[in-house]
C-alpha cells in the first residue's frame, strides 16, 4: 500500500545521518538516483518491496518511514507560524517536523512560552486596570502615605509642640508606617499571584475558579452520587481560603450534582451517541432544560467544551475556558458575545458561529456558541423573572458540515477592549493596548 507522500523526508533524513550518497543507495535498492531524488523530495508516493528496501538496507523500521509527523505537530507548527505572521504550507510544516523532530519540537515549546508570556502581560495589564481589589489597596497605601507626609511635615515644620501632642504624632507615624509595610507587602503578594497565569487567587470567585481547574472540571465521585463527596471535595482543596469561596463552590458542587443525577455519564454520552453534540437536540431528547443540558456538556472531559454563566447585569458568575476561545479574569467582556444577546431573547436558544482573535492579533480561531437565558427564580406571583444567561464554547466543525440553526459563517467579537486587536469594531469603549488591527 503507498504511504504517506512525507516519508521521502524520513528517508533524505536517514540517508544523510549515515553518510550515504543518494547515488550510492538509489543503486543499492535497484533504483535510479533520479527516482530516488523525486522520492526524497516527496514527490513520489512508495509502498511495498521498495519501501522495505529502503529500510532494511538504513537500517530501520518500516513503520518509522512510512508514518509522517504527527497530525497535531504539525497543526502547532502551523499555529505558531500564523502567530508571527508567517504563512508556511502543511507540506512544508510536515518536512521540517519529519526531517528535524527535535527542533520542532523546540519551537513548539517557544511559540508555548510565547502565550504564556502575551497572557501574563493580558492579566497584569487586566488586573492593574481593572481590579476593585488592587484599586482598594493602592488607595489605601496613597492615603497612608499621604497620612505620615502631613504628620512629618508638622513635626518638621513646628518649632515648639507640646510633649503630649508630639507622641501623638510619634505614635501616628508609627502606626501608619506599620499600616504601610503590612499593605505593601499584601500589594507585592498580590502582584507577584498575578505574574502566575496559573493563580486563580485574589477573590472568591477566582478561587471557585482555581478550584475547578485543579479536578479539570469533572468529580467523579459526585457522578457516582458519593454521600457526602461535595464535602470531601471541598475540605481537602487547597485553592478554596475563604468561607464566601467555599459557599459558591458548595452552591456550584450542588448543581453538579443535580445535573449528574438527571443526566448520567452513560446517558449523556449515549444520547451524543445519536444526536451528536447539539444541546437542543439533545435537551429534547433528555427531557432537560437547555442550561442544564449546556453545564453538563462542559464537565465531559472528552470534548473540552468550554462554559460560562452571566447574571442579568451581566457579571461573570461561572466560567469555563477552552483553547484558542479567551475569557477575562477582571473588567468588562465583549458585548458582541451571544451571551449578552440571550438576555435581550430570554428563553430563545441562539446559535451562532464566532471568529476569536488570536494572540498577537495574527489569526482568528472559529467556534460555534450556544446561548439561553432562563428564569432561575421567581420571588413571587407575577414578578419579574431573574435570568442568568449560559453560553457553550464549542470548537467548529469541519467546513462543510451541518450546523445547527443554520449558523452563519462567523461573527468578529473579542475578550475585552482593553486587549482586542479589533481597531474598527463599532462596539469599543476604550482604546485598545493591542496595536495590530483585524
Amino acid at each position: 500500500m503507498a504511504t504517506r507522500t512525507l516519508a521521502g523526508s524520513r528517508i533524505r533524513e536517514r540517508r544523510i545521518a549515515q553518510g550515504l550518497r543518494q547515488a550510492d543507495l538509489a543503486a543499492e535498492v535497484g533504483i535510479s538516483p533520479s527516482y530516488l531524488n523525486l522520492i526524497e523530495h516527496n514527490r513520489r508516493r512508495i509502498g511495498g518491496k521498495l519501501l522495505q528496501a529502503l529500510a532494511l538496507r538504513l537500517e530501520v523500521d518500516t513503520s518509522l518511514l512510512a508514518e509522517g509527523a504527527e497530525q497535531e505537530v504539525i497543526a502547532r507548527l502551523g499555529n505558531v507560524a500564523a502567530r508571527l505572521g508567517e504563512e508556511i504550507g502543511v507540506t512544508s510544516s510536515a518536512d521540517f517536523a519529519n526531517r528535524f523532530p527535535g527542533w520542532a519540537n523546540l519551537v513548539i515549546r517557544a511559540g508555548r512560552r510565547i502565550d504564556e508570556l502575551e497572557r501574563n502581560v493580558e492579566t497584569l495589564t487586566d488586573r492593574l486596570t481593572h481590579d476593585p481589589h488592587l484599586a482598594a489597596t493602592l488607595h489605601e497605601v496613597l492615603s497612608t502615605v499621604t497620612a505620615i507626609r502631613s504628620t512629618a511635615s508638622i513635626l518638621s515644620d513646628t518649632r515648639e509642640i507640646e510633649p503630649e501632642w508630639r507622641d501623638r504624632f510619634h505614635r501616628n507615624i508609627n502606626e501608619d508606617a506599620a499600616r504601610l509595610a503590612d499593605r505593601a507587602q499584601a500589594l507585592v503578594g498580590f502582584l507577584d499571584g498575578a505574574s502566575d497565569t496559573q493563580s486563580e487567587v485574589g477573590s472568591p470567585q477566582e478561587e471557585v475558579a482555581g478550584f475547578l481547574s485543579a479536578y479539570g472540571w469533572h468529580f467523579p465521585a459526585l457522578e457516582e452520587g458519593r454521600a457526602g463527596a461535595a464535602a470531601s471535595y471541598l475540605s481537602g482543596s487547597a485553592q478554596i481560603k475563604s468561607s464566601s469561596a467555599q459557599a459558591i463552590a458548595g452552591k456550584y458542587l450542588e448543581c453538579y450534582r443535580e445535573d449528574a443525577a438527571q443526566m448520567p455519564l452513560e446517558t449523556i454520552r449515549a444520547a451524543i451517541d445519536q444526536q451528536g453534540p447539539d444541546p437542543l437536540r439533545l435537551s429534547t431528547l433528555l427531557g432537560q432544560d437547555l442550561a442544564s443540558v449546556m453545564r453538563r456538556l462542559a464537565t465531559l472531559p472528552e470534548h473540552g467544551f468550554g462554559l460560562v454563566v452571566c447574571d442579568a447585569s451581566g457579571t461573570m458568575l461561572y466560567r469555563k475556558p477552552t483553547d484558542g476561545f479567551s475569557i477575562p479574569r477582571f473588567g468588562a467582556l465583549c458585548p458582541l458575545w451571544p451571551l449578552f444577546q440571550a438576555l435581550s431573547r430570554p428563553m430563545m436558544p441562539l446559535a451562532q458561529r464566532v471568529l476569536m482573535p488570536g494572540r498577537g492579533g495574527m489569526s482568528e480561531t472559529l467556534f460555534e456558541t450556544y446561548a439561553v437565558a432562563q428564569a432561575v427564580l421567581s420571588t413571587d406571583y407575577g414578578a419579574d423573572p431573574l435570568l442568568e444567561a449560559t453560553m457553550l464554547i464549542a470548537p467548529a466543525m469541519p467546513e462543510g458540515q451541518a450546523v445547527a440553526g443554520g449558523m452563519a459563517a462567523g461573527r468578529r467579537i473579542g475578550a475585552s477592549c482593553r486587549i482586542c486587536p479589533r481597531e474598527s469594531c463599532a462596539a469599543r469603549r476604550e482604546p485598545s493596548i493591542v496595536s495590530v488591527a483585524l
